[in-house]
């Protein structure tokens, strides 16, 4: 069973920037995507952005011109740059990798954006 692990959460202010990282336990084949979700208390898990393997990306209105979602290099799989952070962005992140045959959950990162 693949593992995945994200990193890079914290707490921050609000206007500030973190990276979020994912990476896995081993290799996974046929990659079709790969995402970042949240989860705020009290909320349901909701969809942060995208990225396909063919490069498409697709973001929430709520973090659009403020998150940026990448490939990684050869430690992690997906990399999220959140910048201009909000409390509202406030959740724990989940890294999700979808193959043709299966879809991959991490166990989150909390970020807390707070002064």
């Amino acid at each position: 069973q693949v593992q995945l692990v994200e990193s890079g959460g914290g707490l921050v202010q609000p206007g500030g920037s973190l990276r979020l990282s994912c990476a896995a336990s081993r290799s996974i084949f046929n990659i079709n995507r790969m995402g970042w979700y949240r989860q705020a208390p009290g909320k349901q898990r909701e969809l942060v952005a995208i990225i396909t393997s063919g490069g498409s990306t697709t973001y929430a209105d709520s973090v659009k011109g403020r998150f940026t979602i990448s490939r990684g290099n050869a430690e992690n799989l997906v990399d999220l740059q959140m910048n201009s952070l909000k409390p509202e962005d406030t959740a724990v992140y989940y890294c999700n990798v979808g193959t043709l045959v299966a879809s991959h959950w991490g166990r989150g990162t909390q970020v807390t954006v707070s002064s």
